[in-house]
């Protein structure tokens, strides 16, 4: 009887082993597609938008701003009325930029410049994107504005949303602009990645780290901070967190109802248009 016992028991452990082995096998294997796979999952690059026309735009605002020998990224450019500033807009990680006509809109309206350019790998463009390229490709962009259209800092407006706040903050360190709109700030990718996958220490292994964390205190301009209470895709504790530290000159809006893509239903445009020409 012993000796079935002992069987058995063998048995037991060796299925015990078994099944240990295959979920760390299993784990092994998603946390490797995971991290080979994390630059699609941080940028979800999108398709060409149609002209500005079909979003009810004047089809003469497109341009493309070269950036190196292969890549012009396509942007969306009108120029201010007298006396008003430009508003530099970059997007966030999803949708091409005709899907933002409806946010700039509003601006346009009130007399404001627009700059909207679309990431590379985004709206079409050639080019893979990454943190690096972000940063280097968007301080061409303000080059090209001022070199081309004579614009000053301080009739510049930076605006970024989600994905183009880590654009927006890097952009503004030590730079007196008019005034910076952060729409739905993340504190870093790592600290968003680590909510959506908190069993794995995916915090440590990102590559594009876009730290917002630690660079929103070198900004010198004055600040809104924009975000949804129920925001699914950036925690409002990061954007209150940012907020919270920072020590410039800053308002928020925070607005209780609202999650990531909808806060503009929430009428947030009047609130920037208002934080822009008190500033």
């Amino acid at each position: 009887m012993n000796y079935i016992y002992m069987y058995l028991h063998i048995i037991l452990d060796f299925k015990m082993i078994k099944y240990i082995a295959s979920g760390i096998f299993l784990y092994l294997f998603i946390g490797s597609v995971l991290y080979f796979s994390q630059r699609r999952l941080t940028f979800n690059v999108s398709g060409t938008p149609n002209k500005p026309e079909y979003y009810g735009l004047s089809n003469n605002i497109e341009t493309y701003i070269k950036i190196s020998k292969s890549i012009n990224l396509i942007s969306w450019f009108i120029k201010p009325k007298k006396n008003m500033p430009i508003i530099v807009y970059f997007h966030g990680n999803s949708f091409d930029i005709g899907e933002r006509a409806y946010r700039i809109k509003n601006y346009i309206n009130k007399g404001f410049g627009i700059l909207l350019p679309a990431y590379r790998g985004y709206s079409g463009n050639k080019g893979k994107p990454n943190e690096k390229k972000l940063y280097e490709d968007s301080k061409i962009i303000i080059k090209w504005l001022k070199d081309k259209h004579s614009f000053s800092d301080k009739d510049i407006v930076i605006y970024g949303e989600s994905l183009g706040t880590a654009v927006a903050v890097e952009l503004s360190q030590k730079k007196n602009y008019k005034c910076i709109i952060l729409e739905a700030p993340f504190t870093s990718i790592g600290d968003v990645a680590q909510k959506l996958y908190p069993l794995y220490p995916v915090k440590f292994l990102i590559w594009d780290k876009f730290d917002n964390l630690n660079k929103i205190n070198n900004l010198a301009s004055p600040t809104l901070f924009i975000h949804g209470k129920k925001d699914e895709i950036v925690p409002f504790e990061m954007g209150r967190k940012l907020y919270k530290i920072y020590k410039g000159k800053k308002l928020n809006l925070f607005i209780d109802e609202a999650k990531h893509n909808d806060l503009y239903e929430y009428g947030i445009a009047s609130d920037v248009i208002k934080f822009i020409k008190n500033n």
